[in-house]
C-alpha cells in the first residue's frame, strides 16, 4: 500500500462523538511509551503526525486519521504508567473499552507491545480482555533496535510462551523498528488486504 494522503479528521472523547463513516477502522493502543506515536509517523511516511514525547500519556482523545481516503486510522490513548489522576485514568479506559466494543467500523486493533521487556501484566491484562469480547487484534513488536537480536528473540519467545498458557493459537505478530522503517510494508499490506476483502 501506497500511503497517497493522510488528512486529520479529528479527536474525540468517546465512541459516540466519533464520526459517522463506512469506512473500516484500525485502532492503535498500547502501554504508555511503547512507540505508538513514532509507529503511526512512520507508517504513513508523515512526521509528527501523532505526537511523539517523552512525557507518556499524551494521547487523551480518540484521534482520527483518514488515509487515501478510504480507511481510518484511529490512535488510542495508552495505559499503565501515564502521570494521570485516578479519575482520569478510569474515563479513559471506559472510553477505549466501549470503541473497542461498540464501534461496527473497527476491522482490527493493533496492539503495541516493547520488544525489549517481559511481557508487563497491563498488557496481558489488556490482551486477555480483548479475548473475551472478541475483538480482532494483532501484535505489534516495537523498538527491536534498541535491544539486541538474541535478546529479542528471547524476549519474544517469552512474551508467546505467557500468552500461550491462556490461547491456543496467537494472532498475526508484526516486528517494527520505526528509525529502520522496519515492519512497514507488511503491516500496510496486512491492512490493504483487509480493506480488499469482499464485504469489509
Amino acid at each position: 500500500m501506497v500511503i497517497k494522503s493522510l488528512e486529520f479528521i479529528g479527536s474525540f472523547p468517546s465512541e459516540q462523538t466519533c464520526p459517522p463513516s463506512d469506512l473500516p477502522e484500525f485502532a492503535f493502543i498500547g502501554r504508555s511509551n511503547v512507540g505508538k506515536s513514532s509507529l503511526i509517523n512512520m507508517l504513513t511516511g508523515r512526521k509528527e503526525i501523532a505526537k511523539v514525547s517523552s512525557t507518556p500519556g499524551k494521547t487523551q482523545l480518540l484521534n482520527f486519521f483518514l488515509v487515501n481516503e478510504s480507511w481510518h486510522l484511529v490512535d488510542l490513548p495508552g495505559y499503565g504508567y501515564a502521570k494521570v489522576s485516578k479519575k482520569s485514568r478510569e474515563r479513559f479506559e471506559k472510553m477505549i473499552s466501549r470503541y473497542l466494543e461498540t464501534r461496527s467500523q473497527l476491522q482490527c486493533a493493533f496492539v503495541l507491545i516493547d520488544a525489549r521487556i517481559p511481557l508487563q501484566e497491563n498488557d496481558h491484562q489488556f490482551i486477555s480482555k480483548l479475548g473475551e469480547s472478541m475483538i480482532p487484534f494483532v501484535i505489534v513488536y516495537t523498538k527491536i533496535d534498541g535491544v539486541k537480536p538474541m535478546k529479542r528473540a528471547n524476549n519474544i519467545k517469552s512474551i508467546e510462551e505467557k500468552l500461550l498458557e491462556e490461547w491456543t493459537e496467537l494472532p498475526q505478530t508484526f516486528i517494527t523498528s520505526s528509525t529502520k522503517k522496519e515492519g512497514r510494508e507488511e503491516i500496510l499490506s496486512f491492512i490493504d488486504g483487509i480493506i480488499n476483502t469482499p464485504n469489509k
